[in-house]
């Protein structure tokens, strides 16, 4: 094994609750991006982290086994991506697993296709640290983010002489799609504290991540279109 993709779902959600297995056009939210992952690897490279066995249920309904269910103390919301991911990858090196390379797929992000995590990983080489998804920021630092001085008075966030949007840098976001992670950097640093990382530029559709019900709503017309 090479490349481990790894889903993480917690149980517990405030902006949905139960969102993990909540059906979107029918199917539980899960089902997409295990389905995703099984166009680019078998279920043994497959790793559903969670902490909740009714999720763990449903994976089982999908035809896909969780190795394991997550420890408490990776079940609360001051667990960071890190510790989950460490944990999985643990698991498989002691399973005598070679892993080099994590693909992360957060359930809540079900328009992403398979060919735009091929080419995310496709991206990355030896001296990168991460290949991570963003989309283009419909807000921009330079003309229209502003933030509050010492005085309480508003200015933009970085300096420029910009009178048109177009005209400045282009900004991104991260989307939460997809996060191609090199596991030697990972056992060294946090991701935050990642340096070198390339951006995989997706488009608005692609880039819809569910953590509101107005995102569900938007989600659920765009699935029945």
């Amino acid at each position: 094994m090479e490349t481990l993709f790894i889903i993480p779902a917690r149980g517990g959600s405030k902006g949905i609750p139960g969102k993990n297995i909540k059906n979107l056009n029918g199917k539980p939210l899960i089902y997409y991006s295990i389905e995703v992952a099984r166009q680019l690897t078998t279920d043994d490279n497959i790793c559903l982290t969670t902490d909740s066995m009714e999720i763990i249920d449903v994976a089982k309904k999908c035809g896909l086994k969780v190795p394991f269910i997550r420890p408490t103390r990776l079940a609360t919301d001051f667990a960071g991506s890190n510790e989950v991911i460490l944990h999985a990858m643990e698991y498989y090196e002691k399973q005598k697993k070679k892993i080099q390379t994590i693909v992360l797929l957060q359930p809540t992000s079900p328009f992403r296709e398979p060919q735009q995590i091929k080419e995310a990983m496709e991206l990355m080489s030896g001296d990168i640290e991460m290949v991570v998804s963003v989309k283009l920021s419909s807000a921009n630092p330079y003309y229209s983010i502003v933030e509050e001085d010492e005085l309480g008075f508003l200015k933009l966030s970085k300096e420029g002489s910009y009178t048109r949007r177009q005209d400045c840098p282009p900004v991104y976001e991260y989307n939460g799609s997809i996060y191609v992670i090199n596991t030697n950097a990972l056992k060294c640093s946090s991701i935050d504290k990642f340096t070198r990382v390339k951006k995989y530029l997706m488009d608005d559709i692609h880039s819809v991540d569910l953590d509101t019900q107005l995102n569900w709503d938007f989600a659920e017309f765009l699935m029945n279109r």
